[in-house]
């Protein structure tokens, strides 16, 4: 095994801080954001993964046009907020298969302050899977959406996730 291999293969990954405000009636879920996003420390960095063309038509905007802070304002704007149901895991790579050890976000404390709160979605099954475990009966007070991951190892065109990712606008009315 070469040096700094076994480093990389057993590094601890941690997720970002929630993009919400008290307005928030959409929280959007990932799993732990990929390297890249880790690297760049912004999420969805990684330039085929298809989050931020998928959101334009819910956001109302076209987010992918727009500088990072701006796509967070927007969102902000829109009444939409992003997180991660991981806080940390071991992770080797950007799959979410890799992950072992995790730990999760406090789903339900974030969603007690969110007074305006009416559906959370997950990016993607390793996302629901957790998070759902997490929030348990809580789940029931709001709208549940699973979406097809926008991650660029979900090989699936764009074409075929749009109708479910533009549903969304639906919980912001």
């Amino acid at each position: 095994m070469a040096p700094g291999y076994r480093n990389a293969m057993e590094s601890r990954k941690q997720s970002f801080p929630p993009v919400v405000d008290a307005q928030v009636r959409l929280l959007v879920l990932g799993s732990l954001p990929g390297d890249r996003s880790l690297a760049e420390r912004r999420y969805y960095a990684h330039p085929q993964n298809q989050f931020w063309r998928l959101m334009s038509p819910v956001a109302g905007t076209d987010l992918a046009a727009l500088a990072y802070d701006d796509r967070l304002a927007a969102l902000r704007t829109a009444h939409i907020g992003l997180w991660d149901v991981v806080a940390s895991a071991q992770r080797p790579g950007s799959t979410d298969a890799a992950m072992r050890d995790i730990e999760q976000h406090d789903l339900a404390g974030l969603a007690a302050t969110l007074p305006d709160l009416r559906a959370i979605a997950f990016n993607g099954g390793t996302a629901l899977r957790l998070g759902l475990r997490q929030l348990g009966a809580l789940a029931q007070r709001y709208a549940v959406v699973a979406l097809p991951s926008s991650s660029p190892l979900h090989t699936v065109g764009i074409a075929a996730k749009q109708a479910a990712w533009s549903a969304l606008s639906a919980h912001l009315r």
